[in-house]
């Protein structure tokens, strides 16, 4: 069988999408779980875009030990200068440079000729051979591209060095039978004395991005590019878990596999979701909740009788399954750690301190505390430890038929508390309208989600909001995590305010 690397794109061009930001560790803490996901290639960053993320993609060079490191780089010396820097301690570096095609983007964007687009591609990718063994090339735009055009452009790169070669379908324009036929023309008309890697990059702005990317497989890609959950720009990228488990379910059909580790699919996904602010939509493929849930009368007859009537992946297939030692406040701290293993957690003695501390005060107010409990604990516990202002209590006076008050207080890094007191329409109004006094800010509240993580009366509230600010016309979203629903709310109002006040 084939076998079809994944290059996961979830750092650079997955945060890309509205709203996310990840920061430094939290970008080393997904690396290192895409790097467990069994991912071939990381596309860690853009050095080059801020030193934030020169930062980030070094310091995810010196901690992965299996994946190779990847960054991004126009058709400029500077920026390949600037991923060598970021790279040079890495275990297996790969530079990635791009330059658009199309016409529409050389006439409009870089207002260059298609004589000079070929020089500039020649100049660059024998740069970038001069510190890389591994060079890979886009031509931004691909799929929009004159065909024989393309070809002069990846000829060009091969010549130059490049040993791969990715095809985008930059804006999502492309089908499957014609971004499949665009491979099989490459590959079929290019000339090289070495193996190149052919690779897919497709948006999902015509919802065919997964489609698009099976269908460059099966015409000769041995590479496919993609992020977590599918999240990216506009519509967002390939998800990587949908071809993963494509090419798994249907080995019969396309003869390929893949390093992917499936049973650790659903960890990577809720990961991402929880640091990106994005939630997976409960009908979404491979990971939702509802993927395999089973409502029809006749599919749960079914299944009840043989899971393949109506189940083509098995839960635990990719990694979803019920607690097999669910944790009350009677459990120690020896069964607590075990739990954190067995969910793939690596924490320092003070972290883990934390943590046990932090699940007694929870284990007061729930029976049972889940694997959702623990990774939502967890993941709460981190974005406090980076943010400058924590929630420290939230009051709030109830009043029917009348204005709710509230009073807020949060700490910034040096344990100093700010008190404001307000009122609004509904309690959640009052505490956001609290906050925003506390932080001297007037965003528009354009998103609140709010859900149950687990079944049942105790069951913690995850809410979910974004904030879009007028001054940097950007969003930015918060998480917040808790028993109560009002304290949940707050925090993630906190959360998101972080994020504006450091844009600012």
């Amino acid at each position: 069988m084939r076998q079809i690397q994944f290059f996961d794109t979830t750092l650079r061009d997955g945060e890309q999408t509205p709203g996310v930001n990840f920061n430094t560790k939290e970008k080393v803490q997904i690396a290192l779980q895409l790097e467990k996901w069994g991912i071939n290639v990381i596309e860690a960053g853009f050095p080059i875009a801020s030193p934030g993320d020169f930062e980030a993609v070094k310091a995810i060079a010196e901690n992965v030990t299996q994946m190779t490191v990847a960054g991004l780089a126009r058709c400029q010396k500077k920026d390949i200068d600037r991923v060598y820097e970021a790279l040079k301690n890495a275990v297996d570096p790969q530079i990635h440079v791009f330059l658009a095609t199309s016409e529409v983007h050389m006439k409009y964007k870089l207002k260059m000729t298609p004589d000079d687009v070929l020089a500039s591609i020649k100049e660059h990718v024998t740069y970038a051979r001069n510190y890389f063994e591994k060079v890979q090339f886009s031509p931004e735009d691909a799929s929009r591209t004159e065909k024989d055009f393309l070809l002069k452009a990846v000829q060009t790169a091969i010549d130059a060095g490049a040993t791969i070669i990715n095809i985008p379908d930059t804006v999502g324009y492309s089908n499957p039978a014609e971004y499949g036929a665009l491979f099989k023309f490459l590959i079929t008309q290019i000339k090289s004395e070495k193996e190149i890697i052919f690779s897919s990059h497709c948006h999902d702005d015509l919802g065919m991005a997964t489609a698009n990317a099976l269908a460059a497989i099966e015409n000769g890609a041995n590479r496919v590019e993609g992020a977590v959950n599918g999240i990216g720009e506009r519509a967002g990228n390939t998800a990587l878990e949908e071809v993963a488990l494509a090419l798994a379910i249907r080995k019969d059909f396309y003869h390929c596999q893949s390093t992917i580790v499936l049973n650790e699919t659903k960890r990577t996904s809720d990961l991402v979701s929880r640091l990106s602010g994005i939630a997976v939509p409960k009908n979404k493929a491979i990971i939702g909740d509802n993927a395999y849930a089973h409502e029809s009368g006749i599919h749960q007859d079914g299944v009840l009788k043989n899971p393949e009537t109506y189940e083509i992946i098995t839960p635990t297939l990719v990694g979803v399954s019920q607690n097999s030692l669910p944790l009350g406040k009677l459990s120690g701290r020896h069964a607590f750690s075990s739990k954190l293993e067995e969910l793939g957690y690596q924490l320092t003695d003070d972290e883990s301190k934390e943590a046990f501390k932090r699940f007694k005060i929870l284990a007061d107010k729930k029976k049972q505390i889940t694997d959702n409990d623990l990774v939502a604990l967890l993941a709460d516990q981190h974005r406090e430890e980076i943010e400058k202002y924590r929630l420290a209590d939230v009051q709030v006076q109830y009043i029917s038929n009348g204005y709710q008050s509230a009073i807020v207080s949060i700490t910034d890094e040096d344990n100093q508390i700010k008190v404001a007191s307000k009122i609004g329409s509904g309690s959640i109004q009052a505490i956001y309208n609290a906050i925003d006094e506390l932080f001297q800010q007037r965003p528009k509240l354009t998103d609140y989600e709010i859900q149950a993580l687990t079944s049942g009366e105790d069951a913690q509230a995850e809410v979910r909001v974004t904030l879009h600010d007028e001054k940097s016309k950007q969003d930015f979203r918060g998480i917040g995590v808790d028993f109560d629903v009002l304290h949940a709310s707050a925090k993630a109002y906190v959360q998101a305010s972080n994020h504006l006040i450091q844009e600012h």
